[in-house]
C-alpha cells in the first residue's frame, strides 16, 4: 500500500489483542465547507461523498467541523439533504466556520455531547470561534472532559476527544493553529495525563493537510483528518516537521478500524481506491473488558 506506515507494538499493546475487544469500525469526515466561495462545487462534492459513504462499512460517522463555509445559513439544509443518503448515524461538531447558534438550530441542539460506541466513548465538543483559527476551551468544558474521563475509567471504557482545532502545539512549517496555553491547553493536557490509560485519541479537522498527526504525547494519539473539500501538501515530512503527514492530499475521508490492539487509519480519496494507511497502537490502555462489554 502506497505510503503505508506502522509502529511497533509494545508488549502491553500485544497483550491487549488477547482481551477480545469488540472490533470497531467507523468513518471520519471533516471540513465539507458546503457553500465554499458561494459556489456549488463543495455541495456537489459532499453529495458525491454521501453517496459513496452509504456504501462503506462502518457503524457511525464523525464529522469534525466546518460543516458549511463562512457561516452561510442557507447551506445547512443543503448539507443535511445529502446527509440523509448515508443511512448510518452522523455526529457533527462545529468548526470555526459554524456559528454556534446556527449549528444548534440546524444540526444538533446540544452541541457538546457524548456518543457511546461499545467500549469507546466519543466526547464531542466545540472548541472553535468564528473569528479565530485558534482553539478555545472553557473551564466548564474542561471540567466536563474530566468528568467523562473519570466516568470512563470507572466503567473501563476508552475515550476519544473530538474537537475541530487541535490542542497540539504546532509551529512552522505547520500552521500554528491550536489551543494556546492561556486558552485551555495546559489544563487539557493535565487531564489527559491523569487519564492517559483511558484516552485513546484527540481527533480534529481544521488543517486541510491530509492525514496529519503527532505521537509525542504517547500513548495518546493526536490526529487531524483530511478535508472532504481540499487538502494542501505543505511538504511537512520533507521539512522534518514533528509527527507524520503521508503523501496523499486528495479530498477524502478516513476509514477507522480498531482491532487487535491497533487503530488503523485508512485514507479514502473521493472516487478513488483507498490510499495510504497509518497504524496507531493502543499502548498502555486499560483493556481488561469482555467482548461486547
Amino acid at each position: 500500500m502506497v505510503g503505508s506506515s506502522s509502529l511497533v507494538l509494545s508488549p502491553r499493546a500485544l497483550q491487549a489483542s488477547d482481551k477480545k475487544l469488540q472490533k470497531l469500525s467507523f468513518i471520519v469526515i471533516t471540513d465539507t465547507h458546503v457553500g465554499y466561495r458561494d459556489q456549488d462545487g463543495a455541495a456537489n462534492r459532499w453529495e458525491r461523498m454521501a453517496t459513496e459513504l452509504a456504501r462503506e462499512k462502518g457503524d457511525l460517522i464523525l464529522h469534525l467541523g466546518d460543516v458549511v463555509d463562512g457561516g452561510r445559513e442557507s447551506q445547512y439544509p443543503i448539507y443535511l439533504k445529502s446527509r440523509k443518503k448515508i443511512g448510518i448515524p452522523v455526529h457533527e461538531i462545529p468548526g470555526n466556520h459554524d456559528p454556534e447558534e446556527l449549528f444548534s438550530r440546524y444540526v444538533r441542539k446540544q452541541i457538546d455531547t457524548v456518543v457511546n460506541y461499545d467500549w469507546l466513548r466519543f466526547l464531542l465538543l466545540n472548541n472553535a470561534h468564528t473569528d479565530s483559527h485558534d482553539g478555545f476551551l472553557t473551564e466548564e468544558q474542561l471540567d466536563w472532559i474530566d468528568k467523562h474521563c473519570k466516568q470512563a475509567a470507572r466503567e473501563n471504557k476508552l475515550v476519544a476527544i473530538c474537537m475541530h482545532v487541535p490542542a497540539h502545539k504546532n509551529q512552522h512549517p505547520d500552521r500554528g493553529w491550536y489551543v494556546k496555553p492561556k486558552n485551555g491547553q495546559t489544563k487539557l493536557y493535565e487531564i489527559i495525563r491523569k487519564y492517559e490509560k483511558q484516552v485513546l485519541a484527540l481527533m480534529h479537522g481544521h488543517f486541510h493537510n491530509g492525514l496529519r498527526g503527532w505521537n509525542d504525547h504517547s500513548p495518546v494519539h493526536e490526529i487531524c483528518f483530511p478535508s472532504a473539500l481540499y487538502n494542501l501538501n505543505r511538504n511537512l515530512e520533507k521539512q522534518k516537521a514533528l509527527g507524520y503527514n503521508p503523501k496523499e492530499f486528495r479530498p477524502g475521508y478516513t476509514l477507522v478500524t480498531i482491532d487487535a490492539g491497533n487503530m488503523k487509519l485508512t485514507y479514502k480519496p473521493l472516487g478513488a481506491p483507498a490510499s495510504v494507511s497509518k497504524m496507531c497502537p493502543l499502548q498502555q490502555k486499560e483493556t481488561s473488558f469482555n467482548e461486547g462489554s
